[in-house]
């Protein structure tokens, strides 16, 4: 991409934004497109330039190098103006004062802010958890540390059974490693799938070779330094030279002075992004904005929705207001011979307003499931039959009325176009 930007003037406009991953990115380019001559600092935890997390596994299993990672040039904040103070996090926000901290260093002015931090590996409670070899895998830092870790290891031990498990059991299993996964539910991507659709990706990863124990945890770990051994809540024990902890995210915010920004789960934000401080904007990960299939706050910690978001809180820091109009929770993913495709919301709650069919195949290997609300729909599971999945994500993103039987959607060589027309 390239820039025009001019020197900041005295009087410029003075944009701080907190977090250099996607949303921060997104915003700042956005920032610099609309006005050249603005000052922009960015605050970042880490030094690389600018990379695709969803893209890190994919250098644990070994199908791209870490140079295939950057999404922006190693000269990035030169050319776009920014001022990168790197390798730092924010301690404290001034509201008031319209300044931030980074530890003891002097404040940093700001006459508008974008929170953009992300979020952060939830932590577990397991006794030893800190032993040498027990990894969170959300930056490319920690995938480099497994890589160097992985000739001493022949045992791992993955805790978690979402998106961030399984990548991670995927990789190892790639490198040769004898995988165990611990999942506290009873089958995996309970937070993306059904039951239905989550045994049926629970007995492919079986049939791959990966142990998987359901309705357990860990509970403490033993080693040398290094962990070799973990206790299970069950009482059992297994061996293991490494751990990867993938219980999800938090919206990482412990700087955020909650009496003075609202926070629930994360930030919250109305349509414009705007906290409820003057002059402060959320984006991504941390930011909790209306989901579209919910009709209610959500925090839907994906890569498109980041970008969205810190391109329209970009818009509005530079002086265009612009509204977004809601996220959407939306994953697809191939676990072994299975394609996932889910959205919205895949497990609606006991209300007589809400509608699920639902189509089996077991030749195919196919299931389908629609959740509608009254008459539009607002979530879907798809496994092994996605061709019509972009088709129904437009359908609950337009928020449009289905006028038709659910079931008559799941016929065979329906075409869900028709509903557009």
């Amino acid at each position: 991409m390239r820039f025009l930007c001019s020197p900041p003037q005295e009087n410029a406009m003075k944009h701080v934004i907190i977090g250099n991953g996607i949303a921060g990115i997104s915003a700042a380019e956005t920032i610099r497109s609309m006005t050249p001559d603005a000052d922009i600092v960015m605050i970042g935890d880490e030094t690389a330039p600018p990379y695709c997390r969803p893209m890190i596994s994919m250098v644990l299993e070994g199908s791209i190098t870490g140079e295939r990672l950057p999404i922006r040039d190693a000269d990035f904040y030169e050319r776009a103006g920014i001022s990168p103070v790197l390798s730092h996090r924010v301690s404290a926000i001034d509201v008031e004062g319209k300044s931030v901290r980074i530890g003891g260093e002097r404040p940093i002015p700001f006459d508008r802010l974008l929170l953009a931090t992300g979020a952060d590996p939830r932590p577990i409670r397991a006794e030893n958890r800190h032993l040498g070899n027990i990894f969170f895998m959300r930056t490319q830092e920690h995938v480099r540390g497994m890589l160097q870790a992985l000739p001493q290891v022949r045992r791992a031990l993955i805790l978690g059974g979402g998106l961030v498990g399984f990548k991670a059991a995927y990789g190892l299993l790639r490198r040769g490693v004898e995988v165990t996964m611990l999942i506290r539910s009873g089958y995996p991507l309970s937070q993306q799938v059904d039951s239905h659709a989550g045994r049926m990706i629970l007995k492919e990863l079986v049939s791959r070779g990966l142990e998987v124990r359901v309705e357990t945890d860990v509970a403490a770990f033993d080693g040398n330094g290094a962990v070799r051994r973990a206790h299970l809540s069950d009482g059992t024990e297994i061996p293991c030279d490494m751990v990867v902890v993938g219980k999800g995210v938090l919206p990482a915010l412990s700087f955020v002075p909650r009496d003075k920004i609202a926070v629930d789960l994360g930030i919250l934000v109305d349509e414009q992004l705007r906290t409820t401080a003057p002059d402060i904007y959320a984006a991504g990960d941390v930011a909790e904005s209306m989901d579209i299939a919910r009709n209610s706050r959500w925090v839907n910690a994906i890569w498109p929705e980041a970008v969205a978001q810190g391109r329209i809180a970009g818009m509005n820091m530079a002086g265009r207001t612009v509204a977004y109009k809601g996220s959407l929770s939306r994953n697809v993913i191939r676990i072994f011979g299975l394609d996932v495709m889910t959205a919205g919301i895949v497990n609606p709650p006991e209300d007589d307003r809400y509608k699920i069919v639902s189509a089996i195949d077991r030749r195919r290997r196919s299931y389908r499931k629609l959740v509608f609300h009254e008459d539009r729909l607002v979530g879907m599971t798809l496994v092994n039959d996605i061709e019509q999945g972009g088709v129904l994500v437009a359908l609950i993103q337009g928020c449009i009325a289905v006028r038709i039987p659910g079931e008559k959607m799941l016929a065979p060589g329906f075409n869900c176009r028709r509903l557009f027309i």
